[in-house]
């Protein structure tokens, strides 16, 4: 087995030698949302081929580096793409990145991703404040060995997104008068989206958007007692009576054209940290 701690420690070492800042905050943005990178000022660019111990991310609408520099005035540290356990990345390696963060100084994850929207009362291009989710990959990054340097064996998840942002998040919708839900996140392992049969069975289960993301990173900073604030962005529509095709351009397409409600939010809550 690798030695994540080691592994770790060379990949803070290599980004501090580029970027000499502790973040207060780490971000992955998902797919067609990296266009929030843009709003990072002073920034400093790493491809993650120049790191060590970083796979490739070879995802549509991942561009596959890092970008440090502030937010709304607070040190940041965001991942433009992300590694999912379907371009065949073991699940310790797709959450291997938050480790990275908390180890630079980041005590708050944001996450966020694309999704297809399970709820009948959610549109293409609204957003969803992530309260809980259903891991449904079936895959959990803390099995194996544990080394107590990277947390604690038997983690808490009773609350893993923290509601102080989810209520900030919600008011910050409102008072920018677009919708915002609040609701439950599944993962699902893809890359296949779902079957009729899939998308009811989640959706009786308590789904209100479902991914191929998000769950094995927010394991992780829960492990290191990082706070998490989740948002989804709802690309298509899963109604399994009236269902379409799906593909990964139209995805990207519909998170691009809602990312400015992203970028409201996320600025938002990470200038309340100023």
């Amino acid at each position: 087995m690798p030695d994540t701690f080691a592994q770790v420690a060379a990949v803070v070492a290599a980004i501090e030698d580029r970027w000499p800042v502790a973040p207060r905050v780490g971000m992955i943005l998902g797919s067609g949302l990296g266009g929030l990178a843009d709003r990072i000022e002073d920034a400093t660019t790493i491809d993650y081929s120049d790191l060590p111990h970083l796979p490739e991310s070879t995802a549509i609408g991942h561009a596959g580096r890092l970008v440090c520099g502030t937010l709304a005035g607070v040190p940041v540290v965001a991942m433009q793409g992300r590694f999912h356990m379907y371009e065949a990345h073991p699940v310790d390696r797709v959450a291997f990145p938050v480790r990275v963060m908390s180890a630079l100084g980041a005590s708050v994850l944001v996450v966020s991703n694309a999704a297809g929207g399970l709820n009948p009362q959610y549109q293409v291009g609204d957003i969803m404040v992530i309260d809980d989710h259903l891991n449904l990959m079936f895959r959990n990054p803390l099995v194996g060995k544990n080394d107590p340097r990277l947390g604690p064996r038997w983690p808490d998840m009773c609350a893993p997104y923290d509601p102080e942002f989810a209520d900030q998040a919600m008011s910050i919708a409102r008072r920018s008068d677009f919708v915002c839900h609040r609701g439950v996140y599944v993962g699902m392992l893809g890359p296949t989206y779902e079957t009729r049969a899939e998308y009811r069975m989640v959706r009786r289960l308590g789904g209100d958007v479902v991914g191929m993301s998000t769950v094995p990173e927010v394991i992780v900073a829960v492990q290191l007692g990082m706070r998490v604030l989740g948002l989804s962005t709802v690309t298509n529509a899963c109604s399994p009576d009236q269902l379409g095709e799906t593909s990964g351009e139209e995805v990207v397409a519909a998170a691009a054209s809602a990312a400015g409600k992203l970028m409201t939010i996320v600025e938002g809550v990470v200038g309340g940290m100023a």
